[in-house]
């Protein structure tokens, strides 16, 4: 039983659900950004291209045969999986430069100060101090 018990305490740590659902996340984020390059980014190049269809793009090794399937190197393919992979890593790049300027903007909250200098002796004594305990001169 308390093999079970850790495996839970593991599984339901924040920093593997988190993991988790980033996965989840990006698997769908992945389907949609490779329909947004073969679907919309690769028709309008095509075309700026003479009407290439870049998925078709194939350099045949061997012709097929009644007895085999046709042998081709596929770098239309090849292509789009580069574009999809640029894409999604842009998108991941802007995503982690917004996170982590919004947390240098948290982390350059004002701490208020907790002591100050008296301005006869300058030692340093709390804040709410009415007299410095070094010097006695009055604040």
């Amino acid at each position: 039983m308390g093999m079970l018990k850790e495996f839970k305490e593991f599984a339901m740590r924040g920093n593997v659900v988190d993991m988790a659902v980033g996965i989840i996340i990006g698997a769908a984020f992945g389907k949609i950004v490779s329909s947004f390059v073969n679907d919309v980014i690769m028709p309008p190049i095509g075309l700026l291209l003479g009407n290439v269809d870049f998925s078709h793009l194939a350099i045949t090794l061997k012709e097929k045969t009644a007895a085999a399937e046709a042998v081709t190197i596929k770098y239309g393919i090849f292509i789009n999986t580069v574009l999809d992979f640029t894409i999604v890593a842009f998108a991941i790049f802007m995503v982690i430069k917004q996170m982590n300027r919004l947390k240098k903007k948290e982390e350059a909250a004002v701490v208020e100060p907790t002591t100050k200098e008296c301005p006869k002796c300058f030692t340093a004594i709390p804040i709410k101090a009415m007299r410095c305990p070094n010097c006695t001169s009055e604040l």
